[in-house]
């Protein structure tokens, strides 16, 4: 089998998935998933689970959860979504996405199946659903040591929780997929506190009072222990440094001084705080996790498409922020991290997304912004989003280019021309948001356009 045919088998599966009712289209049951499961042998239950939920923060916090399982000797078994450039992200075995061939072969583990659980629902298994059987029979295959799994969207009714976790992480939980789960914080902290078992520990970020009350008291109802970030754990020193930043973090167990981590943002060291403590909880045994060994997994964390640098002269930055929250805490970032003059936006969302909220965030750091769109039916027209643009930054500060492509030539165009916003020539740069659809297809054009060496100036 050559690799053009088992590229072409993987587009082949990836058609077949995507067939299915789509992951933003959902029917709140887990009967589906678990009869799958059930006739798989039950995967899920093969090697003990980190289960991750909240509105922002889940992909960075996972990925922090899985460098340090592994640094620690397990092999692990990760599932993250959305994907951001190639489907075959999504489940990742020791560190590395299932290859091509591993691909296939976890669809057709379960495809025989599939057939027999959509001949027994009125609604067939969605696509989440699917992706999400392949990821457990994938890591009960391998097989694994410990697993930590990222919630597609809310909690409860997410098709991944199946499994009963032995740590239940929440990261800050605020308003998104209103559509679906609500329109409060509230509303839709009831969704996400749905993966508290019974026994289990609890991590949570820092959260809205009302929300920390309610995971308060189901964690009290499932019996399971609660450790708060401001209470029980928090980041104690935190400097941003050149390539990233530096903190300590203090534990239940002990401390973890002069981590240095390659992320942007003190919401990272946040999630880098509950992704620790979560470990802890999992492998620590009632003590202190090694320092050594967890300076060494922070140092080689990464996180693409969250504050990501991937070209310079001018640097392009690239951050998935998709709602007003994930806005906020990049443009803080910005702030923090780079010193760009004048700093360009590059934004694309989706249509059932709080696109204003998410420029407003963005008003006070943008001197102007390119209104762009990806190339999925749910982006929301460049055109239309010009005109609300229009309306928070002034007509002079933005322009239309629905064109990814030419959006982004347009916007590094802008960055160099520092002059024409009476700012330094040459010290600008662009930032690419708004849509992790949007972030993932400028990635790959970028990738592609741009040679590999000397990406990693991080234009601090």
């Amino acid at each position: 089998m050559t690799d053009l045919s088992v590229t072409e088998r993987v587009a082949e599966v990836e058609r077949a998935i995507i067939g299915r009712a789509p992951e933003h289209k959902i029917d709140p049951s887990l009967d589906r998933i678990r009869m799958l499961l059930d006739l798989l042998g039950s995967p899920e239950t093969s090697a003990p689970m980190i289960q991750v939920a909240g509105t922002n923060g889940k992909t960075s916090t996972t990925r922090m959860i899985d460098a340090l399982l592994r640094e620690f000797g397990l092999r692990t078994g990760r599932f993250t979504s959305p994907h951001l450039e190639s489907i075959t992200e999504r489940i990742v075995i020791d560190g590395e996405p299932l290859d091509e061939a591993a691909f296939v072969r976890a669809f057709n583990d379960i495809a025989p199946y599939t057939h027999l659980v959509d001949a027994r629902h009125d609604h067939p298994l969605s696509f989440f659903e699917a992706v999400v059987g392949m990821a457990y029979a994938a890591f009960a295959d391998a097989p694994v040591d410990a697993a930590v799994i990222e919630v597609g969207m809310g909690g409860a009714w997410d098709a991944t929780n199946v499994v009963d976790a032995e740590v239940a992480v929440l990261t800050p939980i605020g308003v998104d997929h209103e559509a679906y789960l609500g329109d409060t914080p509230l509303a839709i902290a009831r969704e996400k506190v749905g993966i508290i078992k019974p026994g289990s520990v609890v991590v949570t970020a820092e959260q809205l009072d009302d929300v920390a009350a309610l995971i308060a008291e189901r964690a009290a109802e499932k019996g399971a222990t609660l450790l708060q970030a401001g209470r029980d754990f928090e980041v104690s020193y935190r400097v941003a440094a050149v390539g990233g930043q530096v903190l300590t973090i203090d534990t239940p167990h002990g401390r973890y001084p002069d981590l240095f981590m390659p992320l942007y943002g003190a919401h990272q060291s946040q999630n880098a705080a509950l992704a620790l403590v979560a470990v802890e909880a999992l492998v620590g045994a009632g003590q202190a996790l090694g320092t050594d060994v967890v300076t060494e997994a922070f140092a080689q964390v990464s996180s693409p498409g969250r504050l990501e640098v991937v070209r310079r002269s001018p640097t392009i930055v690239l951050d998935a922020a998709h709602n007003p929250h994930g806005a906020t805490a990049a443009a803080a970032a910005l702030e923090d991290s780079f010193n760009f003059s004048p700093l360009i936006g590059v934004v694309g969302v989706m249509k059932d997304k709080d696109y204003e909220g998410l420029l407003a965030a963005f008003e006070p750091r943008f001197a102007h912004v390119v209104c762009t769109q990806n190339s999925t039916p749910r982006a929301l027209p460049a055109a239309f989003l010009a005109e609300v643009a229009r309306g928070i930054f002034g007509v002079d500060r933005v322009s239309v280019s629905p064109n990814l492509v030419d959006a982004i030539d347009a916007a590094t165009t802008l960055a160099e021309a520092g002059g024409v916003f009476g700012e330094g020539i040459g010290s600008g740069g662009v930032l690419v948001t708004g849509s992790v659809v949007t972030v993932g297809e400028a990635r790959r054009l970028l990738r592609r356009r741009e040679p590999a060496a000397g990406l990693d100036d991080p234009g601090v």
